[in-house]
């Protein structure tokens, strides 16, 4: 179980890390039903890559064809060894990122693109030309990474949101709910996973 010595937090959940991802990013989202060529994921922390694979495999399998676009901001990567021990825990997984010849700052498949993006997402997130159909919020707890949940962070993931896209993320944490409220999404607090009462979710109109 790999936890961060910098914020002193998991990764993933300590339960399941797959079940996580499909329940809170994946449910959350409303994927894999949205999934459609040329659909584009944005994430605030790639981590150990779950996240990214976790959709992958579930946009190959929802069979709608073409390329899923991925987009991740990561102010701390972990090494690849460390990275390919922590997805080792896992079966089922696509093997696309532990083939990867180094960090995987821009990766291409035959039916994906993954971009991410090193360095502090206050910083690079305001300079990205993109915008997603659906975010993935992963950052480590609110309490011990505020930086990666500020307001002003939040109006920058409202302005990267194509119209109809959504966000989720496993905190149902006041501030942010009001954040991405006031970033112009309909926010809804909504089941949790494991023993996390709530999360939040969030569609941008």
């Amino acid at each position: 179980m790999p936890v961060s010595t910098q914020f002193d937090d998991p990764y993933f959940s300590l339960e399941n890390g797959m079940a996580e991802t499909a329940h809170v990013f994946l449910a959350g989202n409303d994927l894999p039903a949205r999934f459609a060529d040329g659909f584009h994921v944005a994430e605030l922390g790639f981590g150990t890559g779950l996240n990214f694979l976790v959709a992958l495999q579930a946009f190959r399998d929802c069979g709608c064809g073409g390329t899923l676009h991925f987009t991740s901001f990561e102010a701390f990567p972990l090494d690849m060894d460390d990275l390919r021990t922590a997805l080792a825990a896992f079966e089922g997984l696509p093997a696309d990122l532990a083939r990867a010849q180094g960090y995987p700052e821009r990766l291409e498949g035959p039916d994906f693109t993954l971009r991410v993006i090193v360095g502090d997402a206050r910083a690079t997130l305001p300079e990205w030309d993109g915008r997603a159909d659906a975010w993935f919020l992963d950052g480590f707890s609110p309490a011990k990474n505020p930086e990666l949940w500020t307001p002003e962070l939040m109006m920058q993931v409202g302005a990267h949101t194509a119209q109809g896209g959504t966000a989720a993320t496993y905190t149902a944490a006041g501030f942010v709910r009001r954040g991405l409220a006031e970033a112009g999404f309909e926010v809804r607090r909504v089941q949790g996973y494991g023993r996390k009462r709530h999360m939040t979710r969030g569609v941008m109109p």
